[in-house]
Protein backbone atom coordinates (compact mmCIF):
# COMPACT_ATOMS: atom_id res chain seq x y z
CA UNK A 1 0.00 0.00 0.00
CA UNK A 2 1.26 3.45 -0.91
CA UNK A 3 1.95 5.83 1.95
CA UNK A 4 1.40 9.56 1.43
CA UNK A 5 3.41 12.57 2.54
CA UNK A 6 1.91 16.04 2.12
CA UNK A 7 4.21 19.07 2.14
CA UNK A 8 2.64 22.40 3.04
CA UNK A 9 4.10 25.89 3.42
CA UNK A 10 3.52 28.84 5.68
CA UNK A 11 4.26 32.56 6.12
CA UNK A 12 5.44 33.36 2.58
CA UNK A 13 5.71 31.68 -0.80
CA UNK A 14 9.02 30.71 -2.37
CA UNK A 15 10.38 29.08 0.80
CA UNK A 16 11.58 25.98 -0.97
CA UNK A 17 8.78 23.46 -0.57
CA UNK A 18 9.74 22.10 -3.99
CA UNK A 19 13.39 21.58 -3.03
CA UNK A 20 12.32 20.07 0.31
CA UNK A 21 9.97 17.65 -1.47
CA UNK A 22 12.60 16.77 -4.07
CA UNK A 23 15.28 16.26 -1.41
CA UNK A 24 13.00 14.01 0.62
CA UNK A 25 12.29 11.96 -2.51
CA UNK A 26 16.04 11.67 -3.04
CA UNK A 27 16.62 10.42 0.51
CA UNK A 28 13.77 7.91 0.48
CA UNK A 29 14.96 6.50 -2.86
CA UNK A 30 18.42 6.17 -1.33
CA UNK A 31 16.74 4.10 1.40
CA UNK A 32 15.58 1.65 -1.25
CA UNK A 33 11.97 2.86 -1.58
CA UNK A 34 10.07 3.60 -4.78
CA UNK A 35 8.97 7.24 -4.79
CA UNK A 36 6.84 9.56 -6.89
CA UNK A 37 6.40 13.33 -6.47
CA UNK A 38 3.33 15.42 -7.21
CA UNK A 39 2.50 19.15 -7.18
CA UNK A 40 -0.93 20.63 -6.44
CA UNK A 41 -1.16 24.20 -7.75
CA UNK A 42 -3.95 26.50 -6.54
CA UNK A 43 -4.16 28.74 -9.61
CA UNK A 44 -7.25 28.57 -11.85
CA UNK A 45 -5.21 28.21 -15.05
CA UNK A 46 -5.72 24.69 -16.36
CA UNK A 47 -1.94 24.43 -16.75
CA UNK A 48 0.97 26.90 -16.90
CA UNK A 49 1.24 26.64 -20.71
CA UNK A 50 0.04 30.17 -21.43
CA UNK A 51 1.42 31.81 -18.27
CA UNK A 52 4.01 34.59 -18.48
CA UNK A 53 7.55 33.37 -17.64
CA UNK A 54 8.17 36.71 -15.90
CA UNK A 55 5.50 35.77 -13.35
CA UNK A 56 5.63 32.00 -13.16
CA UNK A 57 9.05 30.91 -14.31
CA UNK A 58 9.72 28.23 -16.88
CA UNK A 59 7.19 25.69 -18.08
CA UNK A 60 8.54 22.18 -17.52
CA UNK A 61 7.56 19.49 -20.04
CA UNK A 62 7.12 15.86 -19.03
CA UNK A 63 7.82 12.78 -21.14
CA UNK A 64 4.13 12.37 -21.99
CA UNK A 65 3.74 15.97 -23.10
CA UNK A 66 2.29 17.78 -20.10
CA UNK A 67 3.18 21.41 -19.53
CA UNK A 68 3.76 21.69 -15.81
CA UNK A 69 5.12 23.69 -12.90
CA UNK A 70 8.88 24.11 -12.70
CA UNK A 71 8.98 22.19 -9.41
CA UNK A 72 8.50 18.99 -11.42
CA UNK A 73 11.92 19.70 -12.89
CA UNK A 74 13.36 19.72 -9.37
CA UNK A 75 11.60 16.43 -8.60
CA UNK A 76 13.03 14.74 -11.69
CA UNK A 77 16.54 16.12 -11.22
CA UNK A 78 16.71 15.01 -7.56
CA UNK A 79 15.05 11.60 -7.86
CA UNK A 80 15.71 10.53 -11.46
CA UNK A 81 12.02 9.59 -11.81
CA UNK A 82 10.38 10.69 -15.06
CA UNK A 83 6.98 12.07 -14.12
CA UNK A 84 3.68 11.97 -15.98
CA UNK A 85 1.02 14.60 -16.60
CA UNK A 86 -0.90 13.51 -13.50
CA UNK A 87 2.02 14.71 -11.35
CA UNK A 88 0.80 18.32 -11.69
CA UNK A 89 -2.77 19.15 -10.66
CA UNK A 90 -4.25 22.65 -10.80
CA UNK A 91 -7.43 24.13 -9.41
CA UNK A 92 -8.42 24.98 -12.98
CA UNK A 93 -8.11 21.36 -14.13
CA UNK A 94 -10.12 20.14 -11.13
CA UNK A 95 -12.99 22.56 -11.69
CA UNK A 96 -13.01 21.91 -15.43
CA UNK A 97 -13.37 18.17 -14.83
CA UNK A 98 -16.14 18.64 -12.27
CA UNK A 99 -18.07 21.08 -14.47
CA UNK A 100 -17.75 18.75 -17.46
CA UNK A 101 -19.11 15.90 -15.35
CA UNK A 102 -21.99 18.06 -14.16
CA UNK A 103 -22.86 19.04 -17.75
CA UNK A 104 -22.93 15.36 -18.75
CA UNK A 105 -25.31 14.56 -15.89
CA UNK A 106 -22.82 12.38 -14.01
CA UNK A 107 -24.00 13.77 -10.68
CA UNK A 108 -27.64 12.82 -11.40
CA UNK A 109 -28.97 16.28 -10.73
CA UNK A 110 -27.26 16.76 -7.37
CA UNK A 111 -26.16 20.21 -6.24
CA UNK A 112 -22.46 20.36 -7.09
CA UNK A 113 -20.39 21.72 -4.20
CA UNK A 114 -16.79 22.16 -3.13
CA UNK A 115 -17.37 19.41 -0.58
CA UNK A 116 -17.73 16.65 -1.64
CA UNK A 117 -17.41 17.05 -5.42
CA UNK A 118 -14.29 19.22 -5.71
CA UNK A 119 -12.50 17.49 -2.83
CA UNK A 120 -13.44 14.05 -4.17
CA UNK A 121 -11.90 14.91 -7.55
CA UNK A 122 -8.75 16.18 -5.81
CA UNK A 123 -8.50 12.93 -3.84
CA UNK A 124 -8.97 10.91 -7.01
CA UNK A 125 -6.13 12.83 -8.72
CA UNK A 126 -3.83 12.36 -5.72
CA UNK A 127 -4.41 8.62 -5.48
CA UNK A 128 -4.24 8.09 -9.25
CA UNK A 129 -0.62 9.23 -9.34
CA UNK A 130 0.71 6.65 -6.86
CA UNK A 131 0.82 3.68 -9.26
CA UNK A 132 1.81 1.20 -6.52
CA UNK A 133 4.91 3.10 -5.37
CA UNK A 134 5.99 2.89 -1.75
CA UNK A 135 5.82 6.64 -1.08
CA UNK A 136 4.04 9.52 -2.78
CA UNK A 137 5.17 13.02 -1.85
CA UNK A 138 2.54 15.63 -2.69
CA UNK A 139 3.47 19.29 -2.42
CA UNK A 140 0.55 21.67 -1.89
CA UNK A 141 1.40 24.98 -3.54
CA UNK A 142 0.76 28.35 -1.96
CA UNK A 143 0.71 29.06 1.77
CA UNK A 144 -1.69 28.00 4.50
CA UNK A 145 -4.27 30.69 5.01
CA UNK A 146 -4.63 31.27 1.28
CA UNK A 147 -8.28 30.76 0.39
CA UNK A 148 -7.24 29.04 -2.86
CA UNK A 149 -5.62 26.03 -1.17
CA UNK A 150 -8.41 25.22 1.31
CA UNK A 151 -9.96 22.49 -0.90
CA UNK A 152 -6.53 20.85 -1.27
CA UNK A 153 -5.96 20.89 2.49
CA UNK A 154 -9.41 19.45 3.10
CA UNK A 155 -8.80 16.66 0.58
CA UNK A 156 -5.47 15.84 2.24
CA UNK A 157 -7.14 15.80 5.67
CA UNK A 158 -9.76 13.39 4.39
CA UNK A 159 -7.12 11.09 2.91
CA UNK A 160 -5.41 10.81 6.29
CA UNK A 161 -8.73 10.02 7.94
CA UNK A 162 -9.54 7.40 5.30
CA UNK A 163 -6.13 5.68 5.17
CA UNK A 164 -5.11 6.05 8.80
CA UNK A 165 -2.48 7.99 10.73
CA UNK A 166 0.15 5.32 10.04
CA UNK A 167 -0.11 5.80 6.27
CA UNK A 168 -0.26 9.59 5.90
CA UNK A 169 1.91 12.34 7.33
CA UNK A 170 2.29 16.10 6.98
CA UNK A 171 5.50 18.12 6.67
CA UNK A 172 5.18 21.87 7.14
CA UNK A 173 7.83 24.22 5.69
CA UNK A 174 7.90 27.63 7.33
CA UNK A 175 10.07 30.71 7.78
CA UNK A 176 12.16 31.71 10.77
CA UNK A 177 13.33 35.24 9.91
CA UNK A 178 16.35 36.99 11.36
CA UNK A 179 15.57 40.51 12.55
CA UNK A 180 18.75 42.55 12.26
CA UNK A 181 18.18 45.34 14.81
CA UNK A 182 17.26 42.85 17.54
CA UNK A 183 19.78 40.23 16.33
CA UNK A 184 17.15 37.58 16.96
CA UNK A 185 15.58 34.70 15.10
CA UNK A 186 11.80 35.04 15.32
CA UNK A 187 9.58 31.97 15.71
CA UNK A 188 6.21 33.77 15.89
CA UNK A 189 5.59 33.49 12.11
CA UNK A 190 6.09 29.73 12.39
CA UNK A 191 3.81 29.46 15.38
CA UNK A 192 1.14 31.42 13.54
CA UNK A 193 1.36 29.36 10.34
CA UNK A 194 1.10 26.11 12.31
CA UNK A 195 -1.95 27.50 14.10
CA UNK A 196 -3.57 28.36 10.75
CA UNK A 197 -2.77 24.86 9.45
CA UNK A 198 -4.42 23.31 12.51
CA UNK A 199 -7.54 25.37 11.86
CA UNK A 200 -7.89 23.26 8.69
CA UNK A 201 -7.86 20.10 10.78
CA UNK A 202 -4.21 19.24 10.05
CA UNK A 203 -1.42 18.97 12.62
CA UNK A 204 2.10 18.77 11.18
CA UNK A 205 4.20 15.74 12.01
CA UNK A 206 7.45 17.43 10.97
CA UNK A 207 8.33 21.12 10.74
CA UNK A 208 11.09 22.30 8.39
CA UNK A 209 12.45 25.68 9.47
CA UNK A 210 13.75 27.79 6.59
CA UNK A 211 16.20 30.53 7.43
CA UNK A 212 19.24 32.32 6.12
CA UNK A 213 21.42 30.54 8.70
CA UNK A 214 21.60 27.34 10.70
CA UNK A 215 19.32 27.26 13.74
CA UNK A 216 20.51 26.30 17.20
CA UNK A 217 18.83 23.84 19.53
CA UNK A 218 17.27 26.67 21.53
CA UNK A 219 15.25 27.85 18.54
CA UNK A 220 14.29 24.30 17.59
CA UNK A 221 13.25 23.56 21.16
CA UNK A 222 11.10 26.69 21.24
CA UNK A 223 9.28 25.69 18.04
CA UNK A 224 8.90 22.15 19.36
CA UNK A 225 7.31 23.40 22.58
CA UNK A 226 4.93 25.98 21.10
CA UNK A 227 3.90 23.90 18.08
CA UNK A 228 3.61 20.58 19.94
CA UNK A 229 5.97 18.70 17.62
CA UNK A 230 8.77 16.42 18.84
CA UNK A 231 12.21 18.06 18.98
CA UNK A 232 13.60 15.33 16.72
CA UNK A 233 11.02 16.29 14.10
CA UNK A 234 12.11 19.93 13.94
CA UNK A 235 14.42 20.29 10.92
CA UNK A 236 16.77 23.21 10.36
CA UNK A 237 17.00 24.12 6.66
CA UNK A 238 19.37 27.07 6.18
CA UNK A 239 20.30 28.62 2.85
CA UNK A 240 23.06 26.64 1.12
CA UNK A 241 25.41 27.54 -1.71
CA UNK A 242 24.26 24.60 -3.83
CA UNK A 243 20.72 23.20 -3.90
CA UNK A 244 22.16 19.71 -4.44
CA UNK A 245 23.64 19.88 -0.94
CA UNK A 246 20.13 20.05 0.55
CA UNK A 247 19.49 16.26 0.68
CA UNK A 248 22.68 15.78 2.70
CA UNK A 249 21.72 18.58 5.08
CA UNK A 250 18.20 17.16 5.46
CA UNK A 251 19.67 13.76 6.23
CA UNK A 252 22.01 15.22 8.85
CA UNK A 253 18.98 16.91 10.41
CA UNK A 254 17.10 13.61 10.50
CA UNK A 255 14.28 14.31 8.03
CA UNK A 256 14.32 10.87 6.41
CA UNK A 257 14.65 9.22 9.84
CA UNK A 258 11.55 11.09 11.04
CA UNK A 259 9.61 9.88 8.00
CA UNK A 260 10.87 6.32 8.46
CA UNK A 261 9.74 6.30 12.10
CA UNK A 262 6.42 8.06 11.57
CA UNK A 263 5.32 5.79 8.68
CA UNK A 264 6.80 2.56 10.14
CA UNK A 265 8.96 1.99 7.05
CA UNK A 266 11.82 0.11 8.78
CA UNK A 267 14.32 0.99 6.07
CA UNK A 268 18.09 1.17 6.25
CA UNK A 269 20.16 4.35 6.25
CA UNK A 270 20.28 5.97 2.81
CA UNK A 271 23.16 5.12 0.51
CA UNK A 272 24.34 8.62 -0.49
CA UNK A 273 27.74 7.58 -1.87
CA UNK A 274 26.87 8.32 -5.50
CA UNK A 275 25.40 11.72 -4.58
CA UNK A 276 28.40 12.65 -2.43
CA UNK A 277 30.84 11.60 -5.15
CA UNK A 278 29.01 13.87 -7.58
CA UNK A 279 29.26 16.84 -5.24
CA UNK A 280 32.93 16.14 -4.58
CA UNK A 281 33.67 16.92 -8.22
CA UNK A 282 33.51 20.58 -7.16
CA UNK A 283 36.83 20.12 -5.36
CA UNK A 284 38.48 19.26 -8.69
CA UNK A 285 37.50 22.49 -10.47
CA UNK A 286 40.49 23.83 -12.39
CA UNK A 287 39.24 26.84 -14.37
CA UNK A 288 36.28 29.16 -14.97
CA UNK A 289 34.15 29.39 -18.09
CA UNK A 290 32.28 32.57 -18.98
CA UNK A 291 28.89 31.60 -20.42
CA UNK A 292 26.21 34.03 -21.58
CA UNK A 293 22.48 33.31 -21.84
CA UNK A 294 21.05 35.62 -24.49
CA UNK A 295 17.29 35.89 -24.00
CA UNK A 296 14.51 38.18 -22.89
CA UNK A 297 12.89 36.64 -19.79
CA UNK A 298 15.09 38.11 -17.09
CA UNK A 299 12.47 39.51 -14.73
CA UNK A 300 12.44 36.18 -12.88
CA UNK A 301 15.61 34.03 -12.67
CA UNK A 302 13.53 30.85 -12.84
CA UNK A 303 12.43 31.68 -16.40
CA UNK A 304 15.33 29.57 -17.72
CA UNK A 305 15.69 27.30 -14.69
CA UNK A 306 16.32 23.99 -16.48
CA UNK A 307 18.82 25.61 -18.86
CA UNK A 308 20.76 27.04 -15.92
CA UNK A 309 20.70 23.72 -14.07
CA UNK A 310 21.86 21.88 -17.19
CA UNK A 311 24.80 24.27 -17.50
CA UNK A 312 25.59 23.64 -13.82
CA UNK A 313 25.48 19.86 -14.35
CA UNK A 314 27.76 20.04 -17.36
CA UNK A 315 30.19 22.42 -15.67
CA UNK A 316 30.44 20.15 -12.66
CA UNK A 317 31.28 17.12 -14.80
CA UNK A 318 33.79 19.10 -16.85
CA UNK A 319 35.36 20.27 -13.58
CA UNK A 320 35.02 23.95 -14.40
CA UNK A 321 33.45 26.81 -12.51
CA UNK A 322 30.46 28.35 -14.30
CA UNK A 323 30.33 32.15 -14.38
CA UNK A 324 26.94 32.93 -15.90
CA UNK A 325 26.13 36.21 -17.66
CA UNK A 326 22.61 37.37 -18.48
CA UNK A 327 22.40 39.28 -21.75
CA UNK A 328 19.12 40.96 -22.76
CA UNK A 329 18.52 40.31 -26.47
CA UNK A 330 16.72 43.66 -26.62
CA UNK A 331 19.66 45.64 -25.33
CA UNK A 332 23.20 44.37 -25.42
CA UNK A 333 26.57 45.33 -26.89
CA UNK A 334 27.36 42.79 -29.57
CA UNK A 335 31.10 43.41 -29.09
CA UNK A 336 30.72 41.84 -25.65
CA UNK A 337 30.18 38.43 -27.24
CA UNK A 338 33.94 38.10 -27.57
CA UNK A 339 34.21 38.16 -23.78
CA UNK A 340 32.50 34.81 -23.46
CA UNK A 341 33.66 31.24 -23.85
CA UNK A 342 30.22 30.28 -25.12
CA UNK A 343 26.69 31.60 -25.64
CA UNK A 344 23.31 29.92 -25.20
CA UNK A 345 20.16 31.19 -26.90
CA UNK A 346 17.26 29.39 -25.22
CA UNK A 347 13.63 28.87 -26.17
CA UNK A 348 10.89 31.49 -26.07
CA UNK A 349 8.02 33.06 -27.98
CA UNK A 350 7.24 36.32 -29.74
CA UNK A 351 9.13 38.78 -31.91
CA UNK A 352 10.76 40.91 -29.21
CA UNK A 353 14.54 40.64 -29.23
CA UNK A 354 14.65 38.44 -32.35
CA UNK A 355 16.85 40.70 -34.48
CA UNK A 356 19.32 40.96 -31.62
CA UNK A 357 19.54 37.17 -31.42
CA UNK A 358 20.02 36.84 -35.18
CA UNK A 359 22.79 39.46 -35.18
CA UNK A 360 24.49 37.69 -32.27
CA UNK A 361 24.32 34.31 -34.00
CA UNK A 362 26.08 35.71 -37.07
CA UNK A 363 28.99 36.83 -34.89
CA UNK A 364 29.08 33.55 -32.97
CA UNK A 365 29.19 31.59 -36.21
CA UNK A 366 31.80 33.72 -37.97
CA UNK A 367 34.01 34.25 -34.92
CA UNK A 368 33.78 30.54 -34.04
CA UNK A 369 32.50 31.16 -30.53
CA UNK A 370 30.74 28.05 -29.10
CA UNK A 371 27.00 28.40 -29.58
CA UNK A 372 24.10 26.29 -28.28
CA UNK A 373 20.63 27.12 -29.64
CA UNK A 374 17.45 25.65 -28.21
CA UNK A 375 14.04 25.74 -29.92
CA UNK A 376 13.68 29.45 -30.76
CA UNK A 377 17.49 29.60 -30.70
CA UNK A 378 17.60 27.08 -33.54
CA UNK A 379 14.95 28.94 -35.52
CA UNK A 380 16.93 32.17 -35.23
CA UNK A 381 20.08 30.32 -36.36
CA UNK A 382 18.30 29.07 -39.49
CA UNK A 383 17.03 32.59 -40.29
CA UNK A 384 20.54 33.97 -39.84
CA UNK A 385 22.03 31.36 -42.16
CA UNK A 386 19.36 31.91 -44.79
CA UNK A 387 19.96 35.66 -44.79
CA UNK A 388 23.75 35.67 -44.74
CA UNK A 389 24.76 32.47 -46.53
CA UNK A 390 21.83 31.86 -48.89
CA UNK A 391 21.30 35.53 -49.73
CA UNK A 392 17.63 35.47 -48.69
CA UNK A 393 17.69 38.90 -47.11
CA UNK A 394 14.05 38.92 -46.01
CA UNK A 395 14.15 35.40 -44.52
CA UNK A 396 11.99 35.27 -41.41
CA UNK A 397 9.47 33.30 -39.38
CA UNK A 398 5.69 33.59 -39.66
CA UNK A 399 5.72 34.06 -35.89
CA UNK A 400 7.59 37.35 -36.30
CA UNK A 401 6.56 38.70 -39.71
CA UNK A 402 3.96 38.22 -42.41
CA UNK A 403 5.58 40.82 -44.67
CA UNK A 404 7.93 38.45 -46.44
CA UNK A 405 7.72 35.83 -49.13
CA UNK A 406 10.50 33.80 -47.53
CA UNK A 407 9.19 32.20 -44.36
CA UNK A 408 12.04 29.81 -43.63
CA UNK A 409 10.33 29.11 -40.30
CA UNK A 410 6.61 28.41 -40.33
CA UNK A 411 3.80 26.80 -38.36
CA UNK A 412 3.66 23.06 -38.12
CA UNK A 413 1.06 21.66 -40.54
CA UNK A 414 -1.40 20.76 -37.77
CA UNK A 415 -1.28 24.11 -36.00
CA UNK A 416 -4.21 26.53 -35.99
CA UNK A 417 -3.73 29.57 -33.82
CA UNK A 418 -7.23 30.78 -34.56
CA UNK A 419 -8.88 28.12 -32.45
CA UNK A 420 -10.36 28.95 -29.07
CA UNK A 421 -8.16 26.71 -26.93
CA UNK A 422 -4.45 27.26 -27.60
CA UNK A 423 -3.24 25.95 -24.25
CA UNK A 424 -1.10 22.79 -24.55
CA UNK A 425 -1.73 22.83 -28.31
CA UNK A 426 1.91 22.66 -29.36
CA UNK A 427 4.05 19.68 -30.32
CA UNK A 428 4.66 18.45 -26.81
CA UNK A 429 6.48 15.60 -25.13
CA UNK A 430 9.06 13.06 -26.21
CA UNK A 431 9.68 12.34 -29.89
CA UNK A 432 12.42 10.39 -31.67
CA UNK A 433 15.20 12.08 -33.61
CA UNK A 434 17.38 10.34 -36.22
CA UNK A 435 21.02 11.45 -36.05
CA UNK A 436 23.08 11.95 -39.22
CA UNK A 437 26.26 9.92 -39.37
CA UNK A 438 29.62 11.68 -39.47
CA UNK A 439 28.38 14.84 -37.74
CA UNK A 440 29.52 16.40 -34.50
CA UNK A 441 26.04 15.63 -33.20
CA UNK A 442 26.58 11.91 -33.85
CA UNK A 443 29.80 12.02 -31.81
CA UNK A 444 27.97 13.79 -29.00
CA UNK A 445 25.10 11.32 -28.74
CA UNK A 446 26.84 8.20 -30.07
CA UNK A 447 23.45 6.81 -31.10
CA UNK A 448 21.36 6.53 -34.26
CA UNK A 449 18.03 7.43 -32.62
CA UNK A 450 17.60 9.68 -29.61
CA UNK A 451 14.49 10.71 -27.69
CA UNK A 452 14.05 14.27 -26.48
CA UNK A 453 11.24 16.47 -25.18
CA UNK A 454 9.61 19.15 -27.34
CA UNK A 455 7.51 22.28 -26.89
CA UNK A 456 6.98 24.26 -30.09
CA UNK A 457 4.57 25.23 -32.85
CA UNK A 458 7.02 26.41 -35.51
CA UNK A 459 9.48 24.42 -37.60
CA UNK A 460 12.01 24.86 -40.37
CA UNK A 461 10.08 25.18 -43.64
CA UNK A 462 11.03 22.20 -45.81
CA UNK A 463 10.65 24.35 -48.95
CA UNK A 464 14.03 25.87 -48.06
CA UNK A 465 15.75 22.68 -46.92
CA UNK A 466 17.62 22.01 -50.19
CA UNK A 467 18.79 25.60 -50.55
CA UNK A 468 20.05 25.71 -46.97
CA UNK A 469 21.89 22.41 -47.39
CA UNK A 470 23.54 23.56 -50.61
CA UNK A 471 24.81 26.63 -48.76
CA UNK A 472 26.47 24.37 -46.17
CA UNK A 473 23.99 24.12 -43.29
CA UNK A 474 24.02 20.59 -41.89
CA UNK A 475 20.75 19.03 -40.76
CA UNK A 476 22.25 16.68 -38.21
CA UNK A 477 18.97 15.51 -36.73
CA UNK A 478 15.67 14.68 -38.42
CA UNK A 479 12.39 13.08 -37.47
CA UNK A 480 12.45 9.39 -38.54
CA UNK A 481 10.10 10.19 -41.46
CA UNK A 482 12.45 13.02 -42.58
CA UNK A 483 9.60 15.54 -42.42
CA UNK A 484 10.82 17.63 -39.48
CA UNK A 485 14.25 19.17 -38.99
CA UNK A 486 15.29 18.55 -35.40
CA UNK A 487 18.95 19.67 -35.27
CA UNK A 488 21.42 21.78 -37.20
CA UNK A 489 25.15 22.37 -37.10
CA UNK A 490 27.82 24.07 -39.20
CA UNK A 491 31.15 22.58 -40.17
CA UNK A 492 34.58 23.89 -39.24
CA UNK A 493 33.30 25.30 -35.97
CA UNK A 494 34.27 24.17 -32.44
CA UNK A 495 30.60 23.96 -31.44
CA UNK A 496 27.70 25.43 -33.38
CA UNK A 497 24.73 23.18 -32.68
CA UNK A 498 21.05 23.93 -32.23
CA UNK A 499 18.02 21.76 -31.62
CA UNK A 500 14.28 22.16 -31.98
CA UNK A 501 13.81 20.06 -28.85
CA UNK A 502 14.70 20.97 -25.28
CA UNK A 503 17.62 18.83 -24.01
CA UNK A 504 17.59 20.69 -20.69
CA UNK A 505 14.50 18.80 -19.49
CA UNK A 506 16.39 15.50 -19.32
CA UNK A 507 19.63 16.72 -17.75
CA UNK A 508 20.47 15.26 -14.34
CA UNK A 509 23.23 16.35 -11.92
CA UNK A 510 24.85 12.90 -12.14
CA UNK A 511 24.26 12.64 -15.93
CA UNK A 512 24.40 15.96 -17.82
CA UNK A 513 22.49 16.33 -21.07
CA UNK A 514 24.97 15.42 -23.84
CA UNK A 515 24.53 18.68 -25.77
CA UNK A 516 25.20 20.77 -22.67
CA UNK A 517 28.10 18.57 -21.62
CA UNK A 518 29.89 18.93 -24.95
CA UNK A 519 29.01 22.62 -25.20
CA UNK A 520 30.75 23.31 -21.87
CA UNK A 521 33.68 21.14 -22.95
CA UNK A 522 34.02 23.21 -26.14
CA UNK A 523 33.60 26.44 -24.19
CA UNK A 524 36.31 25.45 -21.71
CA UNK A 525 38.71 24.97 -24.65
CA UNK A 526 37.72 28.21 -26.37
CA UNK A 527 40.14 31.09 -26.09
CA UNK A 528 38.30 34.36 -25.73
CA UNK A 529 39.13 36.95 -28.39
CA UNK A 530 40.67 40.14 -27.19
CA UNK A 531 38.31 43.02 -27.77
CA UNK A 532 40.99 44.87 -29.70
CA UNK A 533 41.64 41.98 -32.06
CA UNK A 534 38.38 42.23 -33.95
CA UNK A 535 35.79 44.83 -34.62
CA UNK A 536 32.09 44.13 -34.94
CA UNK A 537 29.08 46.39 -35.16
CA UNK A 538 26.75 47.09 -32.30
CA UNK A 539 23.33 45.52 -32.60
CA UNK A 540 20.33 47.68 -33.40
CA UNK A 541 17.14 45.75 -32.84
Amino acid sequence: MTKYIFVTGGVVSGLGKGITSASLGNLLKARGLSVINQKLDPYINVDPDTMNPFQHGEVFVTEDGATTDLDLGHYERFTGVNLRKDANVTTGSIYRKVIESERKGDYLGATVQVIPHITDEIKRRIKATANDVDIQITEIGGTVGDIEILPFLEAARQIRKELGQENVMFIHVTLVPYIGPSTEMKTKPTQHSVSVLRSSGISPDVIVLRSDRDLNDEIKSKVSSFCDVSFDDIISAPDLDDIYEVPLKMHDEGLDKSVDTRLNLSTNKPDMKKWKNMLELKTEVKKTVEIAILGKYFGLPDSYLSVVESLNHASLHNKVNLNLHWEDSDNFNIEDLNKFNGVVIPGGFGYRGIEGKIAAIEILRKQKIPFLGICLGMQCAVIEYARNECGIKDANSSEFSQNTNNLVIDLLPNQNLGKDDIGASMRLGTYPCKIKEGTLTSRIYNDEIIYERHRHRYEVNNKFKEELEKAGLIFSGMSPDNNLIEMIEVKDHPFFIASQFHPEFKSRPWEPAPMFNHFIEAASNHKKINKNDTKVQKVKD
